[in-house]
């Protein structure tokens, strides 16, 4: 029984749709009100574009669930204007503990370095999140049509369209729409309706989540336990929540009865080992699962583009599932956008298969990695891993090969199509493909950060620090290119001459802390195209014009061949 969250009931408004005789046409249509949906339906708002979300249920997900949140998914989160409550209700952590039986072996922390907007990790519980995105949603009602109680029952998947048929307590109706973006979870109904699978391996080990409610001593740190004496021979994770509730999981092996280990009776004696007799506690939500990792061949059928848990899924270690699908979202939004809107061609959109597979195997990779560690099956991997813990204890080398679950980490698209020029002389975590790096900045003489310079347009970093002389002619060809350009905007790095600060479309930043010089490696003329999705496109040590033209052009798929698009096979 929660006793700390009371899940919020969503109003049912009867459909237009059942009182007009043709089919209504949608550019976007959106199953799953769920992070997914609400995500991607938040940044196609921001980005002019209309959608309509249907979702089955009147409510946020029930359970905390999902409790971990990265920092590239707080940045994700802030350019749709939905972090800052997560920012305000989360607990935030940036440091970590691993535990061998009866010691500490080492701890870690995820964001040595200063001056980043968020930080490292939040855990807040799914519900929250979800709730946070609703009112996000709300706020752009006008674009958004989020739709509760509204069940998907066929999809009829063509070519140039796709036509749903909804059921609703006041009757039946049915929507086309240009895309269908399929945000329904793990058992997604509209895969099995379209005759789609998603493929993998589930592993042979059970996993009990007790969330507590207790105040308690430990500090607001990820602690791991391998075969710890009050759990011996299994793993223990401890982490905490708002409302001082701590998420506690424990590996219970292939064994374990589900609906046994569920019953409070059953979880108490197993808490109150881990915490002490004297320590009293409540328990708020429990669940049972599996680990799975499997994923779809292709997240393109048709025009229907399928998220998240529809798309991938991966075990719970290493908070790579919400995460994850908050980096596909981030991906689709803007490509999905410049297509409807005639600015790219729709091959662009293949790249978002391209794109997600990598990061979703990657995901699966790490995930399959970590389950191997936390549960070996074999004497050999059972010898070979509490060698590792002992070893890590003395020697820093040795730290690197442990894995309780390796933490979610933005995903670099090195080998993307949209990729462009990458000069000599820049830092290699900010080579094309790769996410923008935050860093404080003032505008206008207040204090601010460069990733709220950045996102939903395509931004050219420029250092202003540029010549007379070649100031009058970069400035020539800049403003040139911005009028045939519309959808790039300059941001440039001062001082700048007036020949470049005056530009349209133009702001300047102050690098007061010459942090941004330092992470970008800039110097006067030298340059960054960053993506709407805030990625690294291209990079110059002498930006040009034509170079920045030809850059865009890539990044908007120009190039791609649309014969190879998947998505336009029956």
């Amino acid at each position: 029984m929660i006793t700390t969250y009371k899940n919020p009931v969503y109003p049912y408004h009867r459909p237009p749709e059942l009182d007009r005789s043709d089919v209504r046409h949608c550019p976007v249509v959106i199953v799953g009100a769920g992070p997914s949906g609400l995500a991607v339906a938040i940044d196609l708002a921001q980005q002019g574009i209309d959608s309509v979300v249907l979702d089955d249920n009147n409510t946020v997900s029930v359970g905390s669930r999902a409790i971990c949140f990265s920092k590239r998914t707080l940045e994700i989160l802030d350019r749709l204007g939905a972090a800052q409550p997560m920012l305000d209700k989360g607990v935030t952590w940036q440091h970590g503990r691993v535990f061998f039986q009866e010691r500490e072996v080492y701890d870690f922390n995820l964001l040595p370095e200063e001056g980043h907007r968020v930080p490292a990790f939040i855990n807040l519980q799914q519900y929250y999140f979800e709730e946070y995105l609703v009112n996000r949603a709300d706020e752009l009602k006008d674009q958004i049509d989020l739709r509760w109680m509204h069940k998907v029952t066929t999809v009829d998947s063509q070519a140039e369209r796709t036509l749903v048929s909804v059921t609703t307590e006041d009757g039946d109706y049915q929507l086309s729409c240009d895309y269908l973006l399929v945000a329904d979870g793990a058992n997604s109904k509209i895969r099995d309706i379209l005759g789609l699978e998603s493929k993998g391996q589930v592993f042979q080990d059970r996993f009990l989540i007790a969330d507590v409610v207790m105040k308690a001593e430990f500090p607001t740190e990820r602690w791991f336990w391998f075969d710890p004496p009050f759990h011996p021979d299994q793993s223990v994770l401890l982490h905490k929540q708002p409302d001082n509730v701590w998420r506690i999981d424990f590996q219970l092996g292939w064994d374990a009865d589900p609906e046994e280990e569920k019953k409070e009776e059953n979880i108490r004696p197993r808490v109150q080992q881990m915490l002490g007799e004297d320590v009293e506690f409540d328990l708020e939500w429990a669940s049972v699962y599996t680990f799975r990792c499997r994923m779809m061949d292709n997240f393109i059928h048709n025009r229907v583009f399928f998220m998240g848990d529809a798309a991938h899924q991966v075990s719970p270690f290493g908070a790579r599932g919400a995460n994850g699908a908050l980096q596909s979202t981030d991906n689709l939004a803007w490509k999905l956008a410049r297509v409807l809107k005639g600015q790219a061609p729709q091959a662009l959109l293949e790249t978002y298969n391209t794109e997600r597979q990598h990061g979703a195997k990657e995901n699966i990779l790490n995930s399959t990695r970590a389950t191997d560690f936390i549960t070996p099956k074999s004497r050999v991997s059972r010898l070979f891993r509490d060698t590792t813990l002992e070893l890590a204890e003395h020697y820093p080398f040795a730290r690197s090969l442990v894995n309780s679950g390796r933490l979610s980490l933005p995903c670099h698209y090195d080998e993307s199509p949209l990729n462009g020029t990458d000069d000599d002389g820049f830092p290699a975590e900010l080579r094309p493909g790769t996410p923008a790096k935050d860093a404080p900045i003032k505008q206008d003489g207040n204090a601010a950060w460069l990733l709220n310079q950045l996102g939903d347009r395509f931004v050219l970093l420029l250092d202003g620090r540029v010549e007379s002389e070649r100031a009058a002619s970069l400035g020539a060809e800049l403003r040139a290119l911005l009028d045939k350009q519309p959808d790039l905007d300059l941001l440039i790095v001062g001082p700048a001459p007036a020949e470049l600060s005056e530009l349209p479309r133009s702001r300047v930043i102050d690098d007061a802390q010459g942090s941004v010089r330092e992470r970008y490696r800039l110097s006067g003329g030298a340059g960054y195209l960053v993506r709407p999705d805030q990625h690294v496109t291209a990079r110059w040590a002498e930006v040009s014009a034509e170079a920045v033209n030809s850059a865009l052009a890539c990044a908007l798929g120009a190039h791609l061949d649309e014969v190879e698009k998947r998505y336009a096979t029956a």
